[in-house]
Protein backbone atom coordinates (compact mmCIF):
# COMPACT_ATOMS: atom_id res chain seq x y z
CA UNK A 1 0.00 0.00 0.00
CA UNK A 2 1.41 3.33 -1.06
CA UNK A 3 2.08 6.02 1.51
CA UNK A 4 2.22 9.75 0.92
CA UNK A 5 5.62 11.37 1.59
CA UNK A 6 6.50 15.05 1.78
CA UNK A 7 9.91 15.95 0.40
CA UNK A 8 12.29 18.87 0.27
CA UNK A 9 15.01 18.79 -2.39
CA UNK A 10 17.36 20.95 -4.47
CA UNK A 11 17.19 21.17 -8.24
CA UNK A 12 20.07 21.54 -10.73
CA UNK A 13 20.05 25.33 -10.38
CA UNK A 14 20.42 25.08 -6.60
CA UNK A 15 16.86 26.17 -5.75
CA UNK A 16 14.95 24.43 -2.96
CA UNK A 17 11.90 22.46 -4.14
CA UNK A 18 9.11 21.10 -1.94
CA UNK A 19 6.39 18.62 -2.86
CA UNK A 20 4.67 15.31 -2.16
CA UNK A 21 4.89 11.87 -3.73
CA UNK A 22 3.37 8.42 -3.12
CA UNK A 23 5.59 5.41 -2.48
CA UNK A 24 5.55 2.15 -0.54
CA UNK A 25 8.66 2.89 1.52
CA UNK A 26 10.83 5.88 2.36
CA UNK A 27 13.67 4.43 0.24
CA UNK A 28 11.42 4.26 -2.80
CA UNK A 29 10.32 7.85 -2.12
CA UNK A 30 13.95 8.98 -2.03
CA UNK A 31 14.65 7.09 -5.27
CA UNK A 32 11.66 8.77 -6.94
CA UNK A 33 12.92 12.21 -5.88
CA UNK A 34 16.32 11.45 -7.39
CA UNK A 35 14.69 10.21 -10.62
CA UNK A 36 13.26 13.71 -10.97
CA UNK A 37 16.86 15.04 -11.11
CA UNK A 38 16.54 16.48 -7.62
CA UNK A 39 18.95 16.17 -4.68
CA UNK A 40 16.85 15.06 -1.65
CA UNK A 41 17.34 17.08 1.52
CA UNK A 42 14.47 15.63 3.55
CA UNK A 43 11.81 12.98 2.90
CA UNK A 44 9.19 12.11 5.51
CA UNK A 45 5.69 10.73 5.83
CA UNK A 46 3.05 13.38 5.39
CA UNK A 47 1.66 12.70 8.89
CA UNK A 48 5.08 13.62 10.33
CA UNK A 49 5.65 10.30 12.06
CA UNK A 50 9.22 9.06 11.86
CA UNK A 51 10.26 12.36 10.24
CA UNK A 52 13.83 13.27 9.74
CA UNK A 53 13.40 16.59 11.53
CA UNK A 54 13.23 14.84 14.89
CA UNK A 55 16.46 14.23 16.77
CA UNK A 56 17.66 10.67 17.19
CA UNK A 57 16.75 9.31 20.58
CA UNK A 58 19.46 8.77 23.12
CA UNK A 59 22.09 10.98 21.49
CA UNK A 60 25.01 11.45 23.81
CA UNK A 61 26.23 15.05 23.85
CA UNK A 62 29.68 16.13 24.94
CA UNK A 63 30.46 19.08 27.15
CA UNK A 64 32.17 20.99 24.34
CA UNK A 65 31.13 24.61 23.78
CA UNK A 66 33.18 25.23 20.64
CA UNK A 67 33.53 23.56 17.28
CA UNK A 68 36.66 21.48 16.73
CA UNK A 69 37.73 18.24 15.07
CA UNK A 70 40.49 15.81 15.91
CA UNK A 71 43.01 14.52 13.41
CA UNK A 72 41.42 12.60 10.53
CA UNK A 73 37.85 13.20 11.71
CA UNK A 74 36.89 15.71 9.01
CA UNK A 75 38.23 13.49 6.22
CA UNK A 76 36.26 10.49 7.49
CA UNK A 77 33.10 12.59 7.93
CA UNK A 78 33.37 13.98 4.39
CA UNK A 79 33.81 10.55 2.81
CA UNK A 80 30.94 9.05 4.83
CA UNK A 81 28.63 11.93 3.92
CA UNK A 82 29.50 11.48 0.24
CA UNK A 83 28.76 7.73 0.45
CA UNK A 84 25.45 8.23 2.23
CA UNK A 85 24.22 10.89 -0.19
CA UNK A 86 25.32 8.74 -3.14
CA UNK A 87 23.27 5.85 -1.68
CA UNK A 88 20.14 8.01 -1.69
CA UNK A 89 19.95 8.95 2.00
CA UNK A 90 18.51 12.47 2.39
CA UNK A 91 20.91 15.23 3.42
CA UNK A 92 19.40 15.95 6.82
CA UNK A 93 19.18 12.30 7.82
CA UNK A 94 22.79 11.71 6.78
CA UNK A 95 23.97 14.73 8.78
CA UNK A 96 22.03 13.62 11.85
CA UNK A 97 23.51 10.11 11.67
CA UNK A 98 27.05 11.50 11.38
CA UNK A 99 26.46 13.99 14.19
CA UNK A 100 25.19 11.18 16.41
CA UNK A 101 28.28 9.01 15.80
CA UNK A 102 30.88 11.82 16.03
CA UNK A 103 33.64 10.74 18.43
CA UNK A 104 35.02 14.04 19.72
CA UNK A 105 32.68 16.37 21.67
CA UNK A 106 33.89 19.41 19.72
CA UNK A 107 33.02 17.85 16.36
CA UNK A 108 29.65 16.60 17.67
CA UNK A 109 28.90 20.14 18.88
CA UNK A 110 29.80 21.52 15.44
CA UNK A 111 27.62 19.01 13.57
CA UNK A 112 24.72 19.64 15.94
CA UNK A 113 24.87 23.32 14.98
CA UNK A 114 25.02 22.41 11.28
CA UNK A 115 22.00 20.08 11.60
CA UNK A 116 20.08 22.81 13.44
CA UNK A 117 20.80 25.30 10.63
CA UNK A 118 19.75 22.79 7.94
CA UNK A 119 16.57 22.07 9.89
CA UNK A 120 15.79 25.78 9.87
CA UNK A 121 16.00 25.87 6.08
CA UNK A 122 19.64 26.86 5.52
CA UNK A 123 21.79 25.47 2.71
CA UNK A 124 24.67 23.20 3.75
CA UNK A 125 27.30 25.73 2.66
CA UNK A 126 25.64 28.47 4.72
CA UNK A 127 25.39 26.12 7.70
CA UNK A 128 29.12 25.35 7.52
CA UNK A 129 30.33 28.95 7.14
CA UNK A 130 30.26 29.96 10.86
CA UNK A 131 32.56 27.04 11.80
CA UNK A 132 35.76 28.24 10.10
CA UNK A 133 38.05 26.33 12.48
CA UNK A 134 36.61 23.04 11.21
CA UNK A 135 35.37 23.81 7.69
CA UNK A 136 37.91 25.87 5.74
CA UNK A 137 37.25 28.42 2.99
CA UNK A 138 37.99 25.86 0.28
CA UNK A 139 35.65 23.33 1.95
CA UNK A 140 32.69 25.74 2.02
CA UNK A 141 33.37 26.99 -1.53
CA UNK A 142 33.39 23.45 -2.94
CA UNK A 143 30.17 22.58 -1.11
CA UNK A 144 28.58 25.72 -2.56
CA UNK A 145 29.71 24.69 -6.05
CA UNK A 146 28.23 21.22 -5.47
CA UNK A 147 24.89 22.73 -4.42
CA UNK A 148 24.74 24.86 -7.56
CA UNK A 149 25.63 21.94 -9.87
CA UNK A 150 23.41 19.42 -8.05
CA UNK A 151 26.38 17.04 -7.66
CA UNK A 152 26.99 17.45 -3.95
CA UNK A 153 27.85 13.77 -3.42
CA UNK A 154 30.50 13.83 -6.18
CA UNK A 155 31.95 17.11 -4.87
CA UNK A 156 32.14 15.63 -1.37
CA UNK A 157 34.05 12.64 -2.75
CA UNK A 158 36.56 14.97 -4.44
CA UNK A 159 36.79 17.00 -1.27
CA UNK A 160 37.51 13.88 0.79
CA UNK A 161 40.27 12.88 -1.66
CA UNK A 162 41.72 16.40 -1.45
CA UNK A 163 41.69 16.41 2.36
CA UNK A 164 43.32 12.97 2.52
CA UNK A 165 46.04 14.00 0.05
CA UNK A 166 46.68 17.22 2.00
CA UNK A 167 46.89 15.25 5.27
CA UNK A 168 49.37 12.84 3.68
CA UNK A 169 51.50 15.79 2.55
CA UNK A 170 51.47 17.27 6.07
CA UNK A 171 52.55 13.93 7.52
CA UNK A 172 55.45 13.79 5.06
CA UNK A 173 56.63 17.23 6.22
CA UNK A 174 56.30 16.27 9.88
CA UNK A 175 58.30 13.10 9.34
CA UNK A 176 61.00 15.13 7.58
CA UNK A 177 61.22 17.70 10.39
CA UNK A 178 60.73 15.51 13.46
CA UNK A 179 64.10 13.75 13.44
CA UNK A 180 66.32 16.84 13.04
CA UNK A 181 64.33 18.80 15.63
CA UNK A 182 64.51 16.01 18.22
CA UNK A 183 68.20 15.44 17.45
CA UNK A 184 68.96 19.16 17.82
CA UNK A 185 67.15 19.33 21.15
CA UNK A 186 69.08 16.27 22.38
CA UNK A 187 72.43 17.76 21.26
CA UNK A 188 71.70 21.07 23.01
CA UNK A 189 70.44 19.29 26.12
CA UNK A 190 73.41 16.92 26.43
CA UNK A 191 75.96 19.67 25.71
CA UNK A 192 74.32 22.01 28.23
CA UNK A 193 74.29 19.30 30.91
CA UNK A 194 77.98 18.51 30.37
CA UNK A 195 79.07 22.16 30.25
CA UNK A 196 77.01 23.34 33.23
CA UNK A 197 76.90 20.25 35.45
CA UNK A 198 80.07 18.25 34.74
CA UNK A 199 82.95 20.30 33.29
CA UNK A 200 83.18 22.96 36.07
CA UNK A 201 83.65 20.23 38.70
CA UNK A 202 87.02 19.35 37.09
CA UNK A 203 88.57 22.75 37.90
CA UNK A 204 90.03 21.64 41.30
CA UNK A 205 91.44 18.53 39.63
CA UNK A 206 93.15 20.57 36.92
CA UNK A 207 94.60 23.00 39.48
CA UNK A 208 96.07 20.12 41.48
CA UNK A 209 97.82 18.73 38.39
CA UNK A 210 100.18 21.73 38.19
CA UNK A 211 100.48 21.51 34.41
CA UNK A 212 99.81 24.08 31.73
CA UNK A 213 96.31 23.45 30.41
CA UNK A 214 95.90 22.87 26.65
CA UNK A 215 94.17 25.62 24.65
CA UNK A 216 91.08 23.44 24.03
CA UNK A 217 90.66 22.80 27.76
CA UNK A 218 91.01 26.51 28.58
CA UNK A 219 88.38 27.46 25.99
CA UNK A 220 85.95 24.73 27.12
CA UNK A 221 86.43 25.66 30.81
CA UNK A 222 85.82 29.37 30.10
CA UNK A 223 82.66 28.53 28.16
CA UNK A 224 81.50 26.13 30.88
CA UNK A 225 81.89 28.68 33.69
CA UNK A 226 80.24 31.39 31.59
CA UNK A 227 77.27 29.08 30.97
CA UNK A 228 77.12 28.13 34.66
CA UNK A 229 77.21 31.75 35.84
CA UNK A 230 74.93 33.22 33.17
CA UNK A 231 72.72 30.29 32.16
CA UNK A 232 69.59 32.38 32.73
CA UNK A 233 70.86 35.01 30.27
CA UNK A 234 71.72 32.38 27.65
CA UNK A 235 68.44 30.49 27.79
CA UNK A 236 66.47 33.69 28.33
CA UNK A 237 68.16 35.18 25.26
CA UNK A 238 67.35 32.09 23.21
CA UNK A 239 63.70 32.27 24.30
CA UNK A 240 63.61 36.01 23.49
CA UNK A 241 65.05 35.41 20.01
CA UNK A 242 62.52 32.64 19.31
CA UNK A 243 59.66 34.81 20.60
CA UNK A 244 60.89 37.76 18.55
CA UNK A 245 61.08 35.70 15.36
CA UNK A 246 57.59 34.27 15.96
CA UNK A 247 56.18 37.76 16.59
CA UNK A 248 57.88 39.14 13.47
CA UNK A 249 56.47 36.29 11.38
CA UNK A 250 52.95 37.33 12.38
CA UNK A 251 53.38 40.63 10.54
CA UNK A 252 52.78 40.77 6.79
CA UNK A 253 56.34 41.85 6.00
CA UNK A 254 57.91 39.38 8.44
CA UNK A 255 55.80 36.50 7.14
CA UNK A 256 56.87 37.29 3.57
CA UNK A 257 60.57 37.38 4.53
CA UNK A 258 60.16 34.09 6.42
CA UNK A 259 58.58 32.41 3.38
CA UNK A 260 61.32 33.73 1.06
CA UNK A 261 63.96 32.28 3.40
CA UNK A 262 62.10 28.96 3.61
CA UNK A 263 62.22 28.61 -0.17
CA UNK A 264 65.95 29.45 -0.31
CA UNK A 265 67.32 27.80 2.84
CA UNK A 266 69.91 25.09 2.06
CA UNK A 267 68.76 21.45 2.07
CA UNK A 268 65.19 22.11 3.27
CA UNK A 269 64.41 24.88 0.77
CA UNK A 270 63.95 22.42 -2.10
CA UNK A 271 61.53 20.37 0.00
CA UNK A 272 59.49 23.42 1.06
CA UNK A 273 59.28 24.56 -2.57
CA UNK A 274 58.01 21.19 -3.78
CA UNK A 275 55.44 21.09 -0.97
CA UNK A 276 54.19 24.57 -1.91
CA UNK A 277 53.91 23.64 -5.60
CA UNK A 278 52.06 20.42 -4.78
CA UNK A 279 49.59 22.24 -2.52
CA UNK A 280 49.03 24.96 -5.14
CA UNK A 281 48.41 22.50 -7.98
CA UNK A 282 46.13 20.17 -6.00
CA UNK A 283 43.99 22.95 -4.54
CA UNK A 284 43.64 24.73 -7.90
CA UNK A 285 42.83 21.48 -9.72
CA UNK A 286 40.23 20.39 -7.16
CA UNK A 287 38.44 23.74 -7.22
CA UNK A 288 38.31 24.00 -11.02
CA UNK A 289 37.15 20.38 -11.35
CA UNK A 290 34.39 21.06 -8.80
CA UNK A 291 32.99 23.94 -10.83
CA UNK A 292 34.29 26.89 -8.82
CA UNK A 293 34.78 29.91 -11.16
CA UNK A 294 38.46 30.45 -11.98
CA UNK A 295 38.74 33.88 -10.30
CA UNK A 296 37.11 32.55 -7.14
CA UNK A 297 39.32 29.46 -7.28
CA UNK A 298 42.46 31.59 -7.59
CA UNK A 299 41.40 33.71 -4.62
CA UNK A 300 41.00 30.57 -2.51
CA UNK A 301 44.32 29.18 -3.77
CA UNK A 302 46.02 32.43 -2.77
CA UNK A 303 44.49 32.28 0.73
CA UNK A 304 45.40 28.63 1.28
CA UNK A 305 48.83 28.50 -0.44
CA UNK A 306 50.67 28.46 2.88
CA UNK A 307 53.47 30.61 1.45
CA UNK A 308 53.31 34.39 0.94
CA UNK A 309 55.57 34.22 -2.13
CA UNK A 310 53.24 31.75 -3.88
CA UNK A 311 50.21 33.81 -2.80
CA UNK A 312 51.68 36.94 -4.37
CA UNK A 313 52.30 35.18 -7.69
CA UNK A 314 48.74 33.78 -7.71
CA UNK A 315 47.34 37.26 -6.99
CA UNK A 316 49.23 38.68 -9.98
CA UNK A 317 47.92 35.83 -12.14
CA UNK A 318 44.39 36.54 -10.92
CA UNK A 319 44.73 40.20 -11.98
CA UNK A 320 46.04 39.02 -15.34
CA UNK A 321 43.00 36.78 -15.89
CA UNK A 322 40.64 39.54 -14.76
CA UNK A 323 42.18 41.86 -17.37
CA UNK A 324 41.70 39.23 -20.07
CA UNK A 325 45.36 38.25 -20.28
CA UNK A 326 47.04 34.85 -20.02
CA UNK A 327 46.90 32.86 -16.78
CA UNK A 328 50.35 31.33 -17.17
CA UNK A 329 52.29 34.52 -17.99
CA UNK A 330 52.71 35.78 -14.38
CA UNK A 331 53.87 32.31 -13.33
CA UNK A 332 56.40 32.36 -16.17
CA UNK A 333 57.83 35.67 -14.94
CA UNK A 334 58.39 34.29 -11.43
CA UNK A 335 61.46 32.29 -10.47
CA UNK A 336 59.52 30.00 -8.13
CA UNK A 337 57.50 28.02 -10.66
CA UNK A 338 59.67 25.69 -12.82
CA UNK A 339 59.33 25.92 -16.63
CA UNK A 340 57.72 22.45 -16.74
CA UNK A 341 54.86 23.58 -14.46
CA UNK A 342 54.30 26.83 -16.38
CA UNK A 343 54.28 25.09 -19.78
CA UNK A 344 51.82 22.44 -18.57
CA UNK A 345 49.54 25.19 -17.22
CA UNK A 346 49.76 27.05 -20.54
CA UNK A 347 48.84 23.86 -22.46
CA UNK A 348 45.97 23.18 -20.06
CA UNK A 349 44.74 26.76 -20.44
CA UNK A 350 44.68 26.48 -24.25
CA UNK A 351 43.17 22.97 -24.36
CA UNK A 352 40.59 23.45 -21.60
CA UNK A 353 42.15 20.64 -19.55
CA UNK A 354 43.79 22.85 -16.90
CA UNK A 355 42.34 20.83 -14.01
CA UNK A 356 43.69 17.55 -15.41
CA UNK A 357 47.21 18.89 -15.96
CA UNK A 358 47.26 20.56 -12.55
CA UNK A 359 46.32 17.23 -10.98
CA UNK A 360 49.22 15.59 -12.84
CA UNK A 361 51.54 18.30 -11.48
CA UNK A 362 50.29 17.68 -7.94
CA UNK A 363 50.83 13.93 -8.25
CA UNK A 364 54.34 14.50 -9.63
CA UNK A 365 55.34 16.78 -6.75
CA UNK A 366 53.74 14.47 -4.17
CA UNK A 367 56.11 11.75 -5.39
CA UNK A 368 58.99 14.23 -5.36
CA UNK A 369 58.22 15.24 -1.76
CA UNK A 370 58.10 11.61 -0.66
CA UNK A 371 61.47 10.90 -2.30
CA UNK A 372 62.94 14.12 -0.87
CA UNK A 373 61.81 13.20 2.64
CA UNK A 374 63.46 9.78 2.40
CA UNK A 375 66.66 11.36 1.08
CA UNK A 376 66.74 14.02 3.79
CA UNK A 377 66.11 11.47 6.53
CA UNK A 378 68.95 9.29 5.24
CA UNK A 379 71.27 12.31 5.00
CA UNK A 380 70.38 14.07 8.26
CA UNK A 381 70.81 11.02 10.51
CA UNK A 382 74.59 10.61 10.00
CA UNK A 383 75.07 14.41 10.04
CA UNK A 384 73.36 14.78 13.42
CA UNK A 385 75.30 11.80 14.81
CA UNK A 386 78.53 13.43 13.61
CA UNK A 387 77.58 16.80 15.15
CA UNK A 388 76.76 15.15 18.46
CA UNK A 389 80.02 13.21 18.32
CA UNK A 390 82.07 16.35 17.66
CA UNK A 391 80.44 18.34 20.50
CA UNK A 392 80.44 15.58 23.11
CA UNK A 393 83.81 14.25 21.95
CA UNK A 394 85.32 17.76 22.09
CA UNK A 395 84.13 18.23 25.68
CA UNK A 396 85.43 14.82 26.76
CA UNK A 397 88.75 15.44 25.01
CA UNK A 398 89.12 18.80 26.73
CA UNK A 399 88.65 17.08 30.10
CA UNK A 400 91.18 14.32 29.44
CA UNK A 401 93.90 16.31 27.64
CA UNK A 402 95.41 17.69 30.91
CA UNK A 403 95.60 14.15 32.29
CA UNK A 404 97.40 12.98 29.15
CA UNK A 405 99.77 15.94 29.46
CA UNK A 406 100.50 15.05 33.08
CA UNK A 407 101.33 11.48 32.05
CA UNK A 408 103.78 12.79 29.45
CA UNK A 409 105.39 15.04 32.07
CA UNK A 410 105.76 12.18 34.55
CA UNK A 411 107.13 9.88 31.84
CA UNK A 412 109.66 12.51 30.82
CA UNK A 413 110.66 13.16 34.42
Amino acid sequence: MATKFKFEARDASGKTVKGAISAKTQSEAVAEVRRRNLTPLDVQKSNGLGGLFSKPAGRKRGMAKRASAKKGELEEYTRQLSTMLGAGIPMLEALEILADQAESPGFAFCLDKVVESIRNGSDLSKALEPHKKVFSHIYVSMIRAGEVSGQIDIILQRLAEYLEAAAHLRNEIKSAMTYPVISLVLVIGIASFLMIGIVPSFKPVFESLEVELPALTVVIMDIAFFMKDYWYLIFGGMAAVIFGIMSACKTKRGNYIKDVIMLRVPVFGILFKKVALSRFARTFSTLIKSGVPILGAMEIVSDTAGNAVISGIVDRAKDSVRNGDSLSEPFMDSKVFPPMVVKMMAIGERSGALDVLLEKIAEFYDQQVEAEVKGLTAMIEPIMIAVMGVIVGGIVLAVFLPIFKLQEKLSGG
